[in-house]
């Protein structure tokens, strides 16, 4: 029997332990269907996972990130990257926002939904990703509890492309299947607010009424690649339909700035414009 000095064995355990508490404090992923996602039957391809991008999504899921339960606020946040329906900018315009809020008391979660532009891609942006966006709302709302979240503080904000699902979540929702199998399926899809970062998508192909929740909207003047009449139009869309909005034009930022620790004044500044709007609104009250 081969005897280990005293000082080597508590370096053991004290590297065992530190190992565990660093696997814990993993975020989580959650499936968003047990089974194949609806539209997805028989695709079984791996995701490709580069810098900075996921593609190849065919199990669409969400990632968590948690605040701890002396600051958890009640509120939850869906986060949807961007990338043209092409791929996910995971960390700028996911991981990063993630992390941000959960810092400050907001239960975060990383929307990988399914891309719609990829090479052979037969999905689409309003019946696929927009399905796995509702599903993320249902979702967080059945695990509530689970989660130290408020049911009726549930949002989805997204960037670019995100921007466009989110918009989608904002505006085409439904209170849920009481009869369906699924007790998922029974809630609600309407967030209770949603946010749209330079969003890539026409207002024109969206339908605001009275019922659509209150919107926060941020774009850069100089953005080049998605006009900031864009955000400029969604706005006085909401503001004529009597919806609750609030907006933020930066001088400079281009586009895809995202959260980056390169980011500069004032664009930089926008998690925090974002924190105060949710708190102006009422969603940031302790549960």
């Amino acid at each position: 029997m081969k005897l280990f000095p005293a000082r080597l064995l508590v370096s053991l355990v004290t590297m065992t332990v530190s190992a565990f508490a660093f696997a814990a404090d993993e975020p989580q992923v959650i499936r968003l269907w047990s089974g194949d996602a609806p539209g997805s039957e028989g695709k079984t391809g791996e995701e490709i996972v580069g810098t900075n991008r996921v593609s190849n999504i065919h199990r669409p899921s969400i990632t968590a990130y948690l605040p701890s339960k002396e600051t958890a606020t009640g509120a939850a946040v869906i986060v949807c990257p961007g990338g043209g329906h092409q791929y996910l900018a995971i960390e700028h315009e996911g991981y990063n926002v993630a992390k941000w809020l959960s810092e400050h008391g907001i239960a975060a979660f990383v929307l990988k939904y399914r891309l719609a532009r990829e090479p052979g891609s037969t999905y689409k942006v309003e019946v696929h990703a927009l399905a796995d966006a509702q599903r993320a709302i249902r979702t967080i709302r059945s695990r509530a509890q689970e989660w130290n979240v408020a049911p009726s503080r549930v949002g989805i904000i997204g960037f670019s492309a995100g921007g466009g699902v989110a918009a989608l979540a904002g505006t085409r929702f439904d209170n849920g299947n009481a009869s369906a199998t699924d007790p998922v399926e029974r809630l609600s899809s309407r967030p209770d607010f949603f946010g749209l970062f330079y969003p890539g998508m026409s207002p024109e192909t969206l339908t605001v009424t009275r019922n659509t929740p209150p919107c926060f909207l941020v774009h850069a003047d100089n953005d080049r690649t998605v006009p900031v009449d864009r955000s400029t139009t969604f706005y006085t869309m909401l503001n004529k339909a009597g919806v609750s909005a609030e907006l933020h034009i930066y001088a400079s930022g281009g586009h895809g700035f995202g959260l980056r620790p390169t980011n500069h004044d004032p664009v930089a500044t926008w998690p925090t414009r974002f924190q105060e709007w949710l708190d102006d609104r009422g969603f940031l009250k302790k549960k």
